[in-house]
């Protein structure tokens, strides 16, 4: 085997939505307000019973029935989240033991929103290295719960949710090589700090920054894979501002890329945004099997990590 694929997606949100009226009722806001500085309508919020880990279980599950596989087939869990309570048992072994698996590996990784991108490129090495046979990837986050709701500048974009891949080993590289980085001396930009921890971040240093610097890494992350942006089906963008989404897909070049823009519906879910956002194109049947699709996480930490899949 010379590399790895995406077998399958699958994805879970919280029943209660958060309307933008809601907000509007909540803190100093407006629809209007929010639809044109963020472009986010709803978003999905859980409940105190709901920790992280049962949200990343929901999707998790949902991959693994996509893919026709069992829980016994995993032996590896990763888990990219940074808004799990407790430190152990981490996040993956909670997933673990909810899914009745036997004896995985199991990781978490917090690279915030580019978390997921990271998650996947983990299994990509793992898988290539022949320490996992098949590994369960998820993006899992419950941004509500670390949110200041008298920050109007932060709790119009938060959302809750779980986005999950199946990754096995492939005769053919289905999952492009990985670029990835930071801008370390800019981590203040976005921040979950204190006790207990709550999310901010500079809003125009990140806009600035991700609009500016990231579409010639993500047409690198092309290059490596062997493809021109014009041959993308679709672009996946870490779902965080719809002003952010749009002009740096443009940049980028993916002129006939169908281009993920989730957000609208479901906020700002960090680590789970892009393999949510993934996993409903894929439902809805807007991409095909082998479909290029560009995976491109970015945010805290002024974190980014991005890959070319070819779609499940």
């Amino acid at each position: 085997m010379r590399g790895s694929r995406v077998v399958a997606l699958g994805h879970y949100q919280p029943a209660k939505v958060l309307t933008n009226d809601e907000l509007a009722a909540m803190v100093e806001t407006s629809d209007e307000w929010i639809r044109s500085r963020v472009g986010i309508r709803t978003r999905h919020v859980a409940g105190p019973d709901e920790p992280v880990d049962e949200l990343a279980a929901h999707a998790g599950a949902k991959a693994l029935a996509a893919a026709g596989l069992t829980p016994a087939d995993i032996d590896l869990v990763l888990v990219a989240t940074s808004t799990a309570v407790d430190r152990s048992p981490n996040t993956a072994a909670r997933v673990a033991a909810r899914l009745g698996m036997g004896a995985p590996a199991v990781l978490d990784l917090n690279v915030v929103c580019a978390g997921f991108t990271h998650a996947l490129a983990t299994a990509d090495h793992a898988v290539r290295a022949g320490s996992s046979t098949r590994a369960l990837v998820i993006g899992a986050d419950k941004m509500t719960a670390i949110t200041d709701w008298t920050d109007r500048t932060t709790c119009v974009l938060v959302g809750d949710g779980a986005g999950a891949a199946v990754v096995e080993a492939s005769r053919e590289e289905l999952i492009g090589p990985v670029l990835w980085g930071s801008v370390p001396e800019m981590g203040h930009a976005v921040r979950i700090e204190g006790t207990p921890p709550v999310f901010a971040q500079e809003g125009q240093a990140v806009y600035r920054w991700a609009t500016t610097q990231l579409p010639p890494i993500a047409r690198r992350v092309c290059e490596r894979a062997g493809v021109t942006p014009e041959e993308l089906a679709a672009v996946v963008l870490h779902q965080a501002n719809l002003r952010i989404i749009e002009p740096v897909a443009r940049k980028i070049g993916a002129v006939n890329a169908v281009i993920a823009r989730d957000v609208v519906d479901s906020g700002n879910t960090s680590a789970a945004s892009i393999p949510m956002a993934l996993s409903k194109l894929v439902e809805r049947g807007e991409i095909a099997t082998g479909d290029p699709v560009l995976l491109f996480g970015f945010g805290g930490n002024l974190s980014y990590a991005g890959q070319v899949i070819r779609c499940p």
